[in-house]
């Protein structure tokens, strides 16, 4: 990685982002936590086959119900009519094209479970298409429009009519255990229960029979807990349907060994692995549009759950791969081919943006198209891309381009009157030298209203992952704004660890917890106090989860002196007991070298828990009770260790919320509670 001896600034712009007219200046405001949970939010864009109108899921909120809920909209290619294409107080969701473009099928909860139902693409009454017993978690279409691709968790073996049976056999038990063989026990946010996520194909014409495709398979599909549909692709002559699914037995917890997994969708045969040569990570199958080729993602280091997806590509008729992607230093997400096969669409993290790429299936040779900002593909026209796109200043929309990225339309504006009340800071990313004198990136959010004459306390906030990145990206968790909007300047660090740096840059965290990027983050604020001297060096405030929370809890014991005060969301505190807690087991195992009796030194090396003597600062430490990726017991662990050591502290507990606070009233309370403390402390 190229060196640099200086601090380089970089200023961010805004896609093409219109000027909001000014409203009445009495209902003008500094962005606040209302305004981010309020706030309508794009998702699942996708484009009708002909290329002439986008549908999407828009979520809005009812604080009084303290709930979200979606409804489908669309807007034609020049974004000049935008309307409502459903309107139910129950949430209309995973809008999917007919082959025809004459209608959208969309999963629904009006009838009390998640079915599939379907509208004409030019507005009326919906109507249900399926009747089933179960939750329909998520669904797609054949190509030749004839058979629905729909997801339900049911026992292995059962059918859903026998699931549902089994399940109100066991809703008022006389007894109440539930004995396990093997883990997982809890996942994410759920005690298992032998149920699993299969596939089921049912035919349009008779929407009341569902074939399971995968009926002894002991593997979910789509995966849990954050899979979805990209993980399948139906075949262009909708003869079959290829998924991925990890199906290790006993070992699933340990596992990363995800496969693609072909089988024909009138179940004459069962489920045949393509990837059996691959025990990593094999995920996202997308067909080209003429049948000739499946494109994929597949990683290298099996239990590395953060490496490199490479692009492999699988001759259809000969079986035959070859990577693609293997020179190309970026991690992709899910694919799009171009009408032709020649290109594939994908995006990945680049240096504090996710980049959509336009790559040559012949060459491999990958082209930045749309740089800036966070963005996820909805489609690719004969002769524009269409793709929704947020960034630090401003929540997602949907916009257009040529394939080459030029020529960038904004379609939509969603919350254009919302934001046109609020006032939001400016942000800006630089470099500096952190570990080794390597190049580190940084993220600086102004305080809104911002007046260079005056000093501005910071909040400093540290992402999570670790393999992750706070990049240029419109969080509705973890969002800088809402600092700037409270008068603090928001300084955000990809340390050493982060994603897309290179593969090397991400690797280079494990089993150094505590090294390098502790280094990163000293450098990066000490950095940022230079660059701009309206920070108040002397009021900084640290705030983080998941891993960010661990280093809160790092920091606490091994930088005590350089903060007023700390807040600790989800985080690590003692590396034993979460390794013997924690539900998924090759993340630990990766980063720390191994199970914890093989080599409890490393383990121990960064363990938290050892610096206690050490904690002096204040903090705040919230934990959600569903949280089964981080145990309960470490956020009561570092609040009883606080309260031992008579260090000012408190404790928010959320008795419904899991590693992520989704609710909108439990959010506004984290928002509110975070800021009080950082009140406090800082002011």
């Amino acid at each position: 990685m190229r060196k640099q001896g200086h601090i380089l600034i970089v200023l961010i712009f805004s896609l093409s982002f219109p000027v909001f007219s000014a409203p009445d200046e009495s209902e003008h405001h500094p962005f606040n936590v209302q305004d981010l949970v309020t706030l309508k939010r794009v998702s699942d864009a996708r484009l009708s086959p002909a290329g002439v109108r986008v549908v999407f899921s828009l979520r809005e909120t009812d604080l009084e119900k303290n709930r979200g809920f979606t409804n489908l909209w669309m807007t034609d290619p020049e974004g000049t009519e935008l309307k409502q294409l459903t309107n139910n107080s129950a949430s209309d969701f995973n809008p999917r094209w007919s082959p025809d473009g004459r209608e959208v099928y969309f999963l629904s909860t009006r009838s009390g479970l998640s079915q599939v139902w379907k509208i004409a693409a030019g507005g009326g009454e919906a109507r249900q298409v399926t009747h089933g017993p179960l939750d329909i978690g998520g669904m797609g279409i054949t190509p030749d429009g004839k058979t629905l691709v729909v997801s339900m968790d049911v026992f292995p073996g059962l059918s859903p009519e026998e699931t549902a049976s089994k399940l109100d056999e066991k809703s008022e038990p006389e007894r109440s255990g539930q004995l396990y063989d093997h883990l997982f026990v809890r996942h994410w946010d759920q005690w298992k229960d032998g149920r699993r996520s299969h596939l089921f194909a049912v035919p349009v014409s008779d929407p009341g029979q569902f074939l399971d495709l995968m009926p002894e398979m002991e593997a979910d599909s789509p995966s849990r807990p954050f899979g979805g549909f990209e993980e399948t692709a139906v075949s262009p002559d909708s003869k079959y349907v290829v998924f991925s699914a990890r199906n290790v037995g006993h070992r699933e917890a340990w596992s990363t060994n995800f496969d693609l997994y072909q089988v024909p969708l009138d179940g004459s045969a069962s489920p045949r692995c393509l990837t059996v040569d691959n025990p990593a990570w094999d995920t996202s199958p997308a067909f080209s549009p003429d049948g000739r080729t499946l494109a994929y993602l597949a990683m290298k280091k099996p239990g590395f759950e953060a490496d490199r997806y490479r692009i492999v590509l699988m001759d259809t008729g000969t079986g035959r791969k070859r990577i693609l992607t293997e020179d190309w230093d970026r991690s992709p997400g899910a694919m799009t081919w171009s009408p032709d096969s020649r290109f594939i669409y994908t995006t990945a993290p680049n240096r504090g943006q996710d980049s959509v790429f336009r790559i040559d299936t012949r060459t491999g040779q990958a082209e930045v198209v749309i740089e800036k900002g966070s963005n996820s593909i909805a489609g690719l026209g004969k002769e524009r891309l269409y793709f929704v796109s947020d960034n630090l200043g401003s929540p997602a929309d949907i916009f257009s381009s040529l394939p080459d990225g030029s020529d960038i339309k904004r379609l939509t504006s969603v919350n254009a009157e919302h934001l046109g009340k609020v006032s939001m800071g400016e942000y800006e990313q630089f470099s500096f030298q952190g570990w080794n004198d390597e190049t580190v990136w940084c993220y600086v959010v102004k305080p809104a209203d911002f007046d260079e004459d005056k000093k501005y306390p910071v909040a400093f906030l540290i992402h999570g992952g670790p393999q992750g990145s706070f990049g240029n990206h419109f969080h509705y968790r973890w969002n800088p704004q809402f600092y700037s909007g409270a008068g603090y300047a928001a300084v955000m660090v990809d340390f050493h660890g982060s994603t897309g740096y290179g593969q090397a840059f991400t690797d280079s965290i494990s089993g150094d917890w505590g090294g390098k990027p502790l280094e990163d983050l000293k450098k990066g604020l000490a950095a940022a106090l230079e660059r701009y001297p309206w920070m108040d060096g002397d009021n900084v405030g640290a705030l983080g989860a998941s891993y960010g929370g661990f280093m809160i809890n790092w920091i606490a014991g091994n930088w005590p002196d350089r903060f007023n005060c700390l807040v600790n969301h989800d985080g690590v505190f003692d590396m034993r007991s979460m390794y013997f807690s924690t539900e998924e087991l090759w993340f630990p195992e990766w980063e720390q070298g191994g199970p914890y009796w093989m080599d409890s030194e490393q383990h121990e090396k960064h363990n938290p828990s050892r610096f206690v003597s050490k904690w002096k600062t204040p903090m705040l430490v919230i934990h959600g009770q569903l949280d089964y990726r981080v145990p309960l017991e470490q956020g009561l662990s570092a609040f009883t260790a606080l309260q031992r050591r008579e260090i000012p502290s408190k404790f928010l507990y959320f008795p419904d919320e899991n590693h992520f606070v989704l609710k909108p009233g439990n959010s506004i309370q984290w928002h509110e509670t975070v800021l009080e403390w950082l009140d406090q402390w800082l002011k």
